[in-house]
């Protein structure tokens, strides 16, 4: 096959997939829910949300970007003369270092709702 066939194939045929994939999900979900309504079984409808996993999520994502502006910073100010190839290292070096340290903090204030207990309310 051409290159540029493939270079106009690729797009098609994820979205095509993502789509079937999406709808998969919820056709699934649906004959699970119906089933379980069937059987005189109450489905799930108000799951609750788990705060600690989406806190860790959103942590982690600012710290990626704290870590690529960081050594964007670091690459444009300090390191101006190092090659391309270290310069990959920093970036990658502060985007896990600061991940880190968005899940640890994720940590620290999950542990820290944990210890008031469920009586005391969990905004500060």
């Amino acid at each position: 096959m051409k290159a540029d066939v493939v270079v106009f194939l690729v797009p098609i045929i994820s979205t095509i997939a993502i789509c079937a994939l999406i709808f998969g999900i919820r056709y699934l979900t649906n004959r699970e829910k119906m089933a379980m309504i069937e059987r005189g079984l109450a489905p799930a409808l108000n799951k609750k949300r788990n705060y600690s996993m989406m806190l860790a999520w959103g942590l982690l994502f600012v710290g990626f970007g704290l870590g690529l502006f960081i050594s964007f910073l670091l690459t444009e100010t300090v390191f101006v003369d190092m090659s391309e190839e270290k310069a990959s290292a920093v970036y990658f070096s502060m985007i896990f270092i600061f991940g880190g340290l968005g899940l640890t903090a994720s940590y620290l204030i999950s542990a820290k709702r944990e210890r008031k207990g469920p009586d005391e309310p969990h905004l500060e």
